[in-house]
């Protein structure tokens, strides 16, 4: 999505008052956007896994009933300084960033919209929740956000496909012990 070399993936300590401003910006998403069809908003990602090393970005899942619907909400959020993706190859979601350069100094937040109770919608809470409850689980997750940071710290399509395979396998085994 951005080519723009200072998109650095930096990892930092977690910072108590993410959750905080995740619900501020909850909060700002649901007065814009006072729709029906909006049935969910949550803080996902790793600033909502307390305790874990994670990109200073704050992750918000909007689950809606029909993403074809869920269009109308492009002009909205861009209109609150985030950028579409428009070339999003995943065509059952809808994707923003703030912050992002050359458009700000660094991403602050991440929108994704999907259908709720979608597979996606599903794993990404169960993933949160898992590593919430499991300080194990976490830990590994850490160690391995840290080693793709630093192998993969200008590629952020590689540091993601990195973590695929530990995130899917966490969602099972939440999957299994629900």
């Amino acid at each position: 999505m951005n080519d723009d070399p200072r998109d650095v993936i930096s990892l930092t300590v977690y910072d108590k008052t993410w959750p905080e401003k995740a619900a501020q910006e909850i909060q700002r998403l649901h007065q814009a956007c006072p729709f029906s069809w909006i049935i969910d908003i949550q803080h996902i990602g790793s600033t909502a896994i307390v305790g874990l090393t994670a990109k200073p970005i704050l992750d918000i899942m909007i689950g809606v009933k029909d993403i074809a619907e869920a269009r109308a909400l492009i002009p909205i959020i861009t209109a609150m300084d985030y950028v579409f993706w428009a070339e999003n190859p995943k065509k059952d979601r809808l994707f923003f960033v703030k912050g992002m350069p050359p458009f700000g100094e660094a991403r602050t937040h991440h929108v994704h919209v999907i259908e709720f109770n979608a597979d996606e919608w599903i794993a990404r809470l169960a993933f949160r929740d898992y590593l919430n409850q499991h300080v194990q689980a976490r830990q590994e997750y850490a160690q391995l956000k840290e080693m793709l940071a630093r192998q993969f710290s200008h590629d952020r399509e590689a540091y993601t496909e990195g973590k695929t395979t530990f995130i899917k396998n966490i969602a099972q085994q939440a999957y299994q012990a629900l």
